[in-house]
């Protein structure tokens, strides 16, 4: 999947929790929304801060999907609230490769 294919998907699927993701298709995303809150930070604070908020409902579906992906739960997003090693955990279980076939539909 491509980067215009990745944005395209997930604000498409702006609150879709169901289905899997591709890595491409999360690691894009993560990208896309990475470089637009550092970009709107020069322009202004206010502004950076109202893009992450419009944006953090589509980057935690396309999370989901992506541990769907790899036969995890959702829910799973939770652990990267746990201080200091939580987000690794995460981050290890995001690139992760498919596991097909899986539970929730890949």
């Amino acid at each position: 999947m491509t980067f215009g294919e990745s944005i395209q998907t997930c604000f498409r699927k702006y609150a879709d929790f169901k289905g899997c993701a591709s890595r491409s298709e999360f690691w894009w995303w993560a990208l896309f929304v990475l470089l637009c809150t550092m970009g709107l930070g020069i322009i202004s604070d206010k502004l950076s801060a109202l893009f992450a908020l419009a944006t953090l409902l589509p980057y935690l579906a396309a999370g989901a999907r992506r541990l769907h992906d790899t036969d995890r739960s959702g829910w799973l997003q939770l652990v990267g609230l746990v201080p200091f090693v939580g987000w690794i955990i995460v981050i290890y279980w995001l690139v992760q490769p498919p596991k097909s076939p899986n539970r929730f539909g890949g």
